[in-house]
């Protein structure tokens, strides 16, 4: 059942998702301050192609990006390049919610 929720993933959308988070990874690569997001990007980036049979595990309290540091780190994240991605996955989510198949897949 895995496998043929991420074909309908992959096809429905997943394969521009994956992709985008692959490219903000390469994009962050390029300036030495974006390094940090980049290889968090590649790892969202292959959850987004599949996302079925996985499970997201919250990071424990020692990773960059928590405590005192986390608020204005979070703040570069999105203005190098979370924005964009936050508006494609809200238009991914609109336009599945579309169909009838898309709906648990836009949700």
């Amino acid at each position: 059942m895995n496998f043929i929720l991420n074909v309908l993933w992959f096809v429905l959308g997943g394969v521009m998702s994956g992709t985008l988070w692959m490219l903000a990874g390469l994009l962050l690569l390029l300036i030495v301050v974006g390094a940090p997001w980049a290889f968090a990007a590649f790892r969202i980036g292959r959850f987004s192609y599949a996302p079925f049979g996985r499970q997201a595990v919250p990071r424990s309290q020692n990773d960059l990006g928590t405590g005192c540091t986390g608020v204005p780190l979070n703040l570069a994240g999105f203005l190098l390049g979370g924005w964009y991605l936050a508006i494609q996955h809200i238009t991914l989510g609109l336009g599945l919610c579309l169909t009838i198949i898309g709906i648990p897949f836009g949700l």
